[in-house]
């Protein structure tokens, strides 16, 4: 009871995890010392806010898989080497504000490796947003229709890392590269980026239909830019499946 009112000031300051423990007190930690009972207390205070910015990160990314660099497949997916993943996944490259390009065929496991750096920014507490192409060109659509195209650029602008997948599906219009120009401008040596398509990096100058403008683009994104082509015997998703249906 003499710890009621304590307990209501720390759930007042937002501090629920010391408040818990301080309600919820365990013999063990009855036995300790003040400091180091303070220094528990604090310290799972300070993880479980970690953990939820974490989750928060990673909700706000929008991952469509669950993806993590511990778990990349080096024995299936040629073109990856273990020790420069794991130093990229330092995020050294995002505070250099460069870029990584990520392609290979349909199933070879480029979007998982690109989620995994993702995971692995969102874990240091970098901003993450993963969009498909066709999907923000779409929303650039919308913006420029409802009077916002300016303001949804700084937005995207403002993101640490910007995963865009699905490059080249298609050939795109004087209008859709403009736009794709505008995003890759406004983060050029600002943040990174992470482009995942299924044709070699160098024939993306064709999906453009202005010269000058697949230029711009490329000359903005190739020189500054981690470079991985990705190679696979079998679809990934088959190489899971088929561990899946071993496991049960």
């Amino acid at each position: 009871m003499l710890n009621q009112p304590t307990i209501q000031k720390l759930k007042e300051m937002r501090l629920p995890v010391m408040a818990r423990m301080l309600a919820d007190t365990t013999e063990t930690e009855k036995d300790m010392s003040f400091d180091d009972r303070l220094t528990l207390m604090v310290e799972n205070e300070w993880l479980a806010r970690k953990n939820n910015c974490i989750n928060r990160l990673l909700k706000k990314a929008s991952f469509p898989v669950d993806a993590s660099i511990e778990n990349i497949d080096y024995e299936h997916q040629k073109g990856l080497e273990k020790k420069p993943i794991q130093n990229l996944s330092g995020c050294g490259y995002i505070e250099q504000h460069l870029n990584l390009l990520i392609t290979g065929m349909t199933g070879c496991g480029k979007t998982y490796v690109a989620v995994a750096f993702g995971n692995a920014a969102c874990r240091k507490n970098y901003t993450v947003k993963y969009l498909r192409v066709p999907e923000l060109l779409l929303e650039l659509q919308a913006a420029k229709y409802e009077n916002r195209f300016i303001k949804y650029i700084k937005q995207i602008q403002k993101v640490n890392l910007l995963i865009l997948d699905d490059i080249g599906l298609k050939t795109y219009t004087l209008e859709e590269s403009r736009d794709l120009l505008e995003i890759i401008e406004a983060r050029y040596k600002k943040a990174s980026l992470i482009m995942i398509g299924q044709i070699p990096h160098l024939k993306w100058y064709e999906l453009f239909p202005d010269p000058t403008i697949a230029d711009a683009i490329m000359d903005r994104i190739i020189h500054n830019s981690y470079i991985f082509n990705i190679e696979a015997e079998h679809s990934m998703r088959e190489v899971t499946a088929k561990e899946l249906m071993v496991a049960e």
